[in-house]
């Protein structure tokens, strides 16, 4: 029999669902009435937990959901959420029959797969809704902007199939210069009006990412994807701000153990930090197998209220910290490594950069092994 038990660990990721609700709220009042939203849940809703983190936004008027696997997908459907999931990427044919089972709204962005979903659709007797994928410049997935004049009459022949979307992709919306999103947004529209004189008028028209939503309100057209903005965290350090938009992810651990060194002992593998007096190193039961970056002598952990020096290598377990700086410091003390604790806050762009990546890669990092705590609690 598989045991329901919630098993205790002194690591784990905590949620502000309260907060998350806040967020939704502000972006709300922030984008157009006319403008729906749409929640990007994918990757486990980049770190937050997907179905905890659809519902707050379900909750507090997203109308969709967004994800890349079926997977994903199955989870949210596994959970009892029926709201429309639209299926970012593109599919494969043995996919097909998986998506019409989920009831998702696949992107399509090739005749082939197009066809596809008409054959399945002729099939099971009802159209299958789909979002056109343009490709205006991202170069990944798509129908080319450049040939609608090509692929725009063959989806027109074909049936079974119902043109719920429209959508396109920025490569650049959160830098300042905004010109090659804007050229991007002329080669949507360009699309979307090829594809009006060929009687195809998909329902929603959307193009906006969170950079988007904050530095592009020309191209919302009538809905906005919304991700990494949803928890609080800022695409990029020059994007517009929201009041009241704050973080509601951080990451937690407790003092496992504590070692006292004296002078010219070491730490960690490769002995990459040494002690130049007695010290007290902490110990805390977390490391890179959950997601946390790889650092040496490098970060820091919130410590009552206090920053302290991460030293030596993380490692895939645990990783360990200068105490010097709190000697009252004891064994079950909470910790801080991502959030805020007093008035101090290590924030997702300082992990960011500290480990040469992206807030994005830093956040969908933090793996299942790490409990997921959410406040209040559900």
């Amino acid at each position: 029999m598989k045991s329901t038990v919630c098993r205790p660990r002194s690591a784990w990721v905590q949620v502000d669902l309260e907060q998350l609700a806040r967020n939704w709220e502000i972006l709300r009042r922030e984008v157009p009435a006319s403008v729906s939203l749409m929640f990007v849940a994918k990757d486990n809703a980049y770190g937050l937990g997907a179905v905890e983190a659809a519902r707050v936004a379900l909750d507090h008027h997203a109308d969709s959901l967004a994800v890349f696997t079926l997977g994903e997908a199955q989870e949210l459907r596994d959970a009892g959420i029926t709201a429309p999931i639209l299926l970012l990427g593109e599919r494969l044919a043995d996919e097909v029959p998986h998506v019409l089972e989920l009831d998702l709204e696949p992107c399509v962005g090739s005749v082939e797969m197009a066809e596809a979903f008409s054959h399945a659709g002729r099939t099971r007797g009802r159209p299958v809704p789909i979002h056109l994928k343009v490709n205006t410049g991202m170069n990944r997935f798509g129908f080319s902007w450049r040939n609608v004049d090509s692929w725009g009459p063959i989806l027109k022949t074909l049936p079974a199939l119902e043109f719920r979307g429209a959508l396109s992709h920025f490569a650049q919306s959160d830098e300042l210069d905004k010109g090659f999103a804007r050229t991007q947004s002329q080669r949507f529209e360009g699309v979307l009006k090829c594809l009006s004189a060929q009687d195809i008028r998909p329902q929603w028209i959307h193009h906006c990412n969170s950079g988007g939503v904050l530095d592009l309100p020309d191209a919302h057209f009538n809905r906005v994807r919304v991700g990494l903005l949803a928890q609080g965290v800022y695409p990029s350090e020059v994007c517009r701000r929201l009041e009241g938009v704050l973080p509601v992810l951080s990451l937690r651990a407790r003092l496992t153990a504590i070692q006292e060194l004296e002078i010219g002992d070491t730490v960690g593998y490769g002995m990459r930090w040494r002690a130049e007096r007695p010290s007290r190193i902490g110990v805390l039961s977390v490391g890179y197998g959950d997601g946390y970056p790889r650092l040496r002598n490098q970060g820091q952990a919130l410590l009552h209220g206090r920053r302290v020096p991460i030293v030596g290598g993380v490692t895939m377990d645990a990783l360990m910290i200068d105490l010097a700086d709190v000697p009252e410091a004891q064994l079950g003390d909470e910790t801080v490594l991502l959030g805020m604790q007093g008035t101090d806050c290590i924030t997702v762009q300082e992990l960011a950069r500290l480990s040469g990546t992206v807030t994005y890669d830093v956040l969908a990092g933090f793996r299942a092994r790490l409990p997921r705590v959410y406040c209040p609690q559900v």
